[in-house]
């Protein structure tokens, strides 16, 4: 019997008359049934934050760390049940599942530890002046598919500590692992502070236009960001908005071949490469663009596309049918374009059971073609050639987006030149998607903006406030 599973609200496992199916991405099977909730339940969940954060703001900070904490502890604590629920709802193999429940649990502890302090702005004869940062208040996060688990914990984690309660919404897609934590925290987390609420699409705008939402931080597509930042804008919600990219990776002609080839091909097929800041866009100088480019295509024929609760599966399925779609439309277009493929070309069987994408390697396509200048999020990568450092540069700016990128070669010094040339929020010198809890990530141009991670991430769930005291005032 296909199990159904509760959304959390005030404190209490909650589920509804009407629910809706999630399937698992490998053979198209039902493997769970969850709420579908609409305004009442979004309603009773905002309610409820807003209640729990009169009381929650003005807790100290050690005791927001202690519950942090404990939501750390309760998913590694059960990662094993964790990461094999992870794959059977979002398709990637069992050691990249296992990667993403023991890195949320190590985001959550890392930055539990976050403080942030009083700035003192003057302190003389005439006045004491001090900032202090105060939670913005009830904050509604919507989580995507691909890291549904890291997503929700990456915007769970900082509200908490910033002092704000909050209302989630995991993809409809990928719900699963996340209302499985929740039941492990429901008496981890005072009631109310976190409430966790599954529905259609629909309750995306919802949670974006209601009045009693403060912020709304949301993780996905740039179109899906552009309409809540306009609904957002109708009572000035704070917004942090994490989007698309079309990440470029340079590959200088120093680059050790044998070396550079493995961690090229996972920085674009982890999670079968759906993954904001896979590398996209692949730059290889011109003198070593052949020999790498054969190195790469040669390491792809030995990993394997399956099953990712199968033993040996490096890529797994594309998570959902609409993408599915969408990336081997891409093929095709490639195809019919008469680009050549090192690897694959195609595309996926769509009257076969689960969404399976082969590998697919392009040999320099053109700048325009859709499969460079669109972002895939998927198995595909495409290999271009480029002479100098001037023209590559100018070639990865050339993009709407600006999340992340790379630069592969032995000169360090010469790496962090182009970095530093390279419109986007992250830049990586010989390595790819190495986030820091304790450093801000966020994108440039309509890779979103603001910041997730450090500092910089929690003062986004914050306002400033100046405290000024006039010493020696008659009154």
């Amino acid at each position: 019997m296909t199990k159904t599973y509760a959304n959390l609200i005030d404190g209490e496992l909650v589920t509804t008359g009407e629910t809706l199916e999630v399937l698992n991405p490998a053979n198209e099977q039902v493997v769970g049934l969850v709420p579908a909730c609409g305004q009442d339940e979004l309603d009773r969940a905002v309610t409820a934050a807003r209640r729990a954060f009169k009381d929650w703001r003005k807790t100290s900070q050690e005791e927001r760390q202690k519950v942090v904490q404990g939501i750390a502890a309760a998913i590694k604590d059960n990662a094993d049940e964790l990461f094999r629920l992870l794959t059977t709802e979002q398709g990637k193999p069992h050691a990249q599942a296992q990667q993403e429940i023991y890195g949320a649990a190590g985001l959550a502890a890392a930055q539990s530890t976050l403080t942030l302090d009083d700035v003192i702005n003057q302190d003389d004869d005439q006045r004491l002046s001090r900032t202090r940062r105060v939670p913005v208040g009830v904050v509604g996060g919507i989580v995507p598919w691909n890291f549904p688990v890291m997503m929700a914990i990456q915007k769970i984690v900082p509200a908490l500590v910033a002092g704000c309660t909050i209302v989630l919404k995991p993809s409809p897609f990928t719900p699963l692992t996340t209302l499985r934590i929740a039941e492990l925290i429901k008496d981890v987390v005072p009631a109310g502070t976190v409430n966790i609420i599954t529905g259609e699409d629909s309750l995306g705008p919802m949670i974006t236009s209601h009045p009693d939402i403060d912020k709304i931080t949301f993780t996905g597509s740039t179109a899906t960001g552009k309409k809540i930042m306009e609904g957002a804008s109708h009572d000035l919600k704070r917004i942090t908005l994490e989007l698309g990219g079309n990440d470029a990776s340079i590959v200088l002609p120093d680059a050790d071949v044998e070396k550079v080839a493995e961690q090229l091909f996972w920085s674009s097929f982890s999670n079968a490469g759906q993954v904001c800041i896979a590398a996209k866009r692949v730059y290889i100088h011109e003198d070593i663009y052949d020999e790498l480019s054969a190195a790469i295509a040669e390491y792809a024929k030995g990993v394997t596309v399956g099953d990712g609760s199968q033993q040996g599966t490096g890529v797994g399925p594309i998570q959902n049918k609409k993408q599915f779609e969408r990336v081997c439309e891409l093929i095709q277009d490639a195809k019919d374009q008469g680009y050549n493929f090192l690897v694959g070309g195609e595309g996926g069987d769509p009257s076969g059971s689960g969404y399976y994408v082969p590998i697919t390697i392009l040999d320099n396509p053109p700048e325009d073609a859709r499969i460079v200048a669109e972002e895939q999020f998927g198995p595909v990568m495409p290999l271009m050639k480029f002479s100098t450092n001037d023209e590559v540069i100018e070639r990865a700016n050339n993009s709407e987006y600006g999340l992340a990128g790379a630069v592969w070669t032995k000169d360090t010094e010469k790496g962090v030149e182009i970095a530093e040339q390279l419109e986007t929020g992250t830049v990586w010198i010989n390595e790819f998607m190495h986030l820091s809890p304790f450093a801000p990530f966020g994108g440039h141009k309509q890779s979103g903006f603001g910041a997730e991670y450090g500092i910089d991430g929690l003062k986004e769930f914050t306002y400033p406030q100046v405290i000024t005291v006039k010493r020696d005032a008659v009154v």
